[in-house]
């Protein structure tokens, strides 16, 4: 089944970029939220992403900026004004909607993107499963998470599978897509397939692993520097400079954060501090013996008073 309406349920930093790329490559798109709440925090995303396919597309254009695979083809001349104008018609076509039923009336893919909870996922899919065609496509855009924790809450497992993207997916344009056991093959062929229609790179997993291949080494990188800071070995600048500096890298664990959200960090140490008690012991002799509850602590703090790690 060839897509063409998708919804992406949730506006946060990856929802909004989703579905702006989808979007800017031709595909229907509304995004599902919560409340009005969420709908004034999603709208600053989209126009702020406006703008950086603006920029994008002027600097690739000049010769002057690093080539986004997301929105043009790599080794050929850039036509600005199209491009341009597909990035603003994108802008202006994604749906903004609270009514679940209505987002999803006729979808043919669901992509949902919330926050790293199990519980509110597997209340999301309790919600979606009465209200969705029989045809639509279930993906997780989850970052740590399995997708055989909620396939049997979809109501639709065989059509229930993972579609993970990197953050500034129009820079780095990789999606992991990735089933679980009572995934249809065909579906799965489907999201590899998606994957490249919306100028993804679609990287096949072919065995369920929490953290897929990018957060599996992502995750340990973040939390080394989050235990460093929480365990006042220094200071969070300090530990990106040791970072960056020392391997070239152009962000620290802590630019990182800041990028993705200090809401999906927060929630991620959550699931480790989480660990029943007869399993800390083993997760003691491996790489991750960290200060987990101190973690969780100073950035639940940080969260509360609205800060990130580089405040402008």
């Amino acid at each position: 089944m060839a897509f063409k309406k998708v919804v992406v349920a949730g506006g946060g930093v990856l929802g909004s970029q989703i579905a702006f790329q989808a979007a800017y490559c031709g595909f229907d798109v509304t995004v599902w939220l919560r409340s009005e709440g969420s709908i004034g925090r999603t709208k600053p995303k989209l126009d702020h992403l406006l703008g950086t396919y603006e920029r994008a597309i002027h600097d690739m254009a000049a010769g002057t900026g690093d080539w986004c695979c997301g929105i043009a083809e790599p080794g050929q001349p850039i036509d600005e004004q199209a491009c341009l104008a597909r990035a603003r018609a994108a802008h202006d076509g994604i749906k903004l909607e609270l009514d679940l039923a209505a987002a999803v009336a006729d979808a043919d893919l669901v992509i949902e993107s919330m926050a790293e909870e199990a519980k509110a996922k597997n209340e999301f899919y309790a919600k979606l499963a009465p209200v969705l065609p029989a045809k639509t496509v279930i993906a997780t855009n989850s970052s740590t998470l399995l997708p055989s924790q909620f396939a049997k809450a979809t109501g639709r497992p065989d059509k229930y599978l993972s579609l993970h993207f990197a953050n500034s997916i129009w820079k780095n344009n990789t999606a992991e897509v990735m089933g679980q056991s009572l995934t249809d093959p065909a579906r799965f062929d489907e999201m590899v397939e998606f994957a490249g229609q919306i100028r993804m790179i679609a990287l096949p997993v072919r065995k369920e692993k929490s953290g897929y291949l990018l957060n599996s080494m992502l995750v340990p990188f973040l939390l080394s520097g989050l235990d460093l800071w929480a365990s006042g070995v220094s200071d969070p600048k300090s530990i990106d400079i040791a970072w960056t500096h020392g391997t070239g890298a152009p962000k620290g664990p802590f630019q990182v954060i800041d990028t993705v959200g200090l809401n999906t960090a927060y929630n991620i140490v959550m699931q480790y501090q989480g660990v029943p008690g007869l399993l800390n012991p083993l997760f003691k002799k491996m790489m991750l013996p960290y200060n987990y509850k101190a973690i969780a602590a100073k950035l639940k703090a940080m969260l509360d008073a609205g800060e990130t790690f580089y405040s402008a």
